[in-house]
């Protein structure tokens, strides 16, 4: 038995076949076309679901997952991902159903990415055991998901922990969501790319002006590419620490493709955050890299989707029997979306995520 995941996002839509340890065994990708029309967008989703009905352990299959840039809506089934223009209401769910070589009875299940990333590090990466985590993707945007009391908190329309449209400046510069001073607007890799290039920098010779080439530029000390890493830190500071302060958390976990600068990004975000989380409750949270990488998308999807079965994986950091929880509107791991389990004390969970490791 396998579960199938597809992971889309503004810069390329993934798609594998996870077993039940959370291990991949295929996996496909294709770039986003994400200023293309509507249907070239679906057409690289096809294609990445034509190479994995390829593979003999398609045969297996017992659900898709589909983690989507957001704003998602899980009751409809529809996506309109603010950094992919030409899907507003898109009916992803449906057209993904629709796809040939998708065995009957097997309906598609739709969490936003970062909430699928959340679903991952909590089953299988740094937030297993944690009952009380914001776990975050910073890259083309930035979103996030809230683990609480030991279960995955989606929200009714799967949205909730999308901590990358918190307003942390007030006059701050127009968002696409149509807010101002969204923390995606100065934390995203467009976003440090785009501060870095307005500042005079220059990406190192034989590199594209990405994120990626301002943190190479930032370790060898440039200090334009490290006030854009110290500017995007400072947005996320302010933006986890709202968080902390509303719900109480024991852990962050960063994940994405910025997050894979390292120091450069996770030093000045631990100095910022000191300034920003002040109170005794929301003091001294750790934040610590995410696990699983890149194919976090991937292995949450997955997890969400066999929520929907008899295989569904706990997320409570043990592989365990699987038991079932959720629906396709609400996707769980452990409990309902809405009204989460307990799963240990609050306290405990606080003595498990202190313990762990500062990012290095």
């Amino acid at each position: 038995m396998v579960y199938g995941a597809l992971d889309i996002g503004g810069t390329k839509i993934a798609g594998a076949l996870v077993d039940t340890a959370g291990r991949l065994v295929a996996r496909g990708q294709r770039a986003t076309p994400a200023r293309g029309s509507a249907d070239e967008l679906m057409a690289a989703v096809d294609a990445v679901l034509d190479e994995l009905t390829a593979h003999p352990e398609w045969s297996g299959l017992s659900c898709l997952g589909i983690g989507s840039a957001g704003p998602v809506d899980t009751v409809t089934g529809s996506v309109s991902p603010v950094n992919i223009p030409s899907w507003r209401a898109f009916p992803l769910v449906e057209r993904v159903r629709v796809h040939p070589g998708l065995p009957p009875g097997i309906r598609p299940v739709l969490v936003g990415d970062a909430v699928a990333m959340t679903a991952a590090e909590h089953w299988k990466g740094a937030a297993r055991g944690v009952d009380n985590a914001l776990c975050m993707v910073v890259s083309t945007g930035v979103g996030g998901g809230l683990v609480l009391n030991g279960s995955l908190h989606a929200g009714i329309s799967g949205n909730a922990g999308h901590i990358g449209h918190i307003t942390v400046e007030q006059d701050g510069p127009l968002c696409p969501c149509g807010a101002r001073g969204c923390v995606e607007r100065f934390a995203s890799g467009t976003a440090i790319a785009a501060h870095a290039l307005e500042s005079g920098w220059a990406p190192p010779a034989g590199m594209a002006p990405t994120a990626a080439a301002v943190a190479a530029s930032a370790r060898e000390g440039d200090a334009r590419a490290l006030a854009a890493y110290d500017r995007a830190a400072k947005a996320l500071a302010a933006g986890i620490a709202a968080t902390i302060t509303l719900v109480e958390l024991d852990l962050v976990v960063i994940g994405g493709g910025v997050a894979q600068a390292g120091e450069t990004l996770f030093g000045p975000l631990r100095r910022h955050l000191g300034g920003y989380a002040v109170l005794d409750f929301a003091r001294d949270v750790p934040v610590v890299p995410a696990e699983l990488a890149l194919d976090a998308g991937l292995i949450g999807a997955a997890a969400a989707a066999s929520a929907m079965t008899a295989g569904t994986p706990k997320t409570d950091g043990s592989a365990g029997t699987p038991t079932t929880g959720g629906s396709a509107a609400t996707p769980t791991t452990a409990g309902t979306a809405t009204t989460p389990t307990t799963a240990g004390t609050p306290a405990a969970a606080g003595r498990r995520a202190r313990e762990l490791p500062a990012a290095s």
